[in-house]
């Protein structure tokens, strides 16, 4: 799922050059009651999410995983984009997600996964049933401080992790931060900042990956519309969104209908050892 935008309201087109908005140096905050009412937005959304959403680096994977690593829990699993690089690296995986409508489409995908719903803060499964947890695109939907006690509960006694994981736009990129804000995305947080989590884990440690995906100005239509704030907003705000990235791809960027387009991102992983 999307990081929570900073709603500045639906931008306008225009032909002017304005300066890239200054980026955020903290982390979106919410309180639990809008932390829910957002993540309604997604529930009803699987396919959409699967089909356009990127995956992540391999090699995210084996940096998080503990020596002698079976099994693991991935949290807010949502459609198993991050799921499915568990699997290819010989975990036996649980999935857990409050949306049905994600795990359908998981289930169909994974059929070898163990699909649960229940949410980062209580996910209702046994105590120290997993070598590793893992959140990929979720933590800041979870209440940070139960969901890192819940992963407490999870994780084996001794060296058991904790990986939270998000991809994100670059907007170190200036054409790239100014699509997220006509997009209404939250990728403008810096990514090198340790998340925010609870006691009883060491010291976060952190790695950062590069890299781009192709996509048409069609896809970026796609990805615009699995946004939180796209899925949530009125026709009219709708509307206004697609005329403004149509403008901003074709005629400020200069952009062919059947352009492929290296959209860059930003991958982090950060792992946390149990005490």
């Amino acid at each position: 799922m999307d990081r929570p935008e900073h709603d500045d309201g639906p931008a306008a087109p225009s032909t002017a050059h304005p300066a890239v908005p200054p980026r955020p140096q903290g982390g979106p905050r919410l309180t639990a009651d809008s932390r829910r009412r957002l993540a309604e937005a997604f529930r009803t959304s699987g396919q959409r999410y699967d089909a356009i959403r990127p995956s992540y680096p391999a090699a995210v994977v084996p940096f998080l995983c503990p020596d002698g690593a079976r099994t693991a829990v991935d949290v807010g699993a949502g459609t198993g984009l991050f799921t499915r690089l568990l699997v290819d690296h010989g975990l036996q995986v649980t999935a857990v997600d409050p949306s049905v409508s994600m795990l359908e489409v998981l289930a169909r995908a994974l059929p070898a996964v163990r699909v649960v719903e229940g949410t980062g803060e209580s996910t209702g499964l046994p105590e120290g049933c997993a070598d590793l947890v893992t959140v990929a695109q979720a933590w800041h939907w979870i209440d940070p401080m139960a969901g890192t006690a819940e992963a407490r509960r999870l994780l084996r006694r001794d060296g058991g992790v904790l990986g939270i994981v998000a991809n994100q736009l670059d907007t170190s990129v200036p054409w790239v931060h100014r699509l997220t804000r006509i997009m209404h995305a939250g990728d403008v947080h810096p990514p090198q900042r340790p998340p925010l989590f609870g006691d009883g884990f060491g010291d976060a440690e952190g790695q950062w990956w590069q890299w781009t995906q192709p996509m048409t100005p069609s896809g970026m239509h796609e990805l615009m519309a699995s946004r939180s704030y796209h899925l949530r907003a009125s026709a009219a705000v709708r509307e206004r969104m697609r005329a403004n990235l149509d403008w901003y791809l074709h005629e400020h960027l200069g952009h062919a209908q059947d352009a492929v387009i290296e959209l860059p991102y930003i991958t982090s992983a950060w792992r946390m050892e149990r005490c």
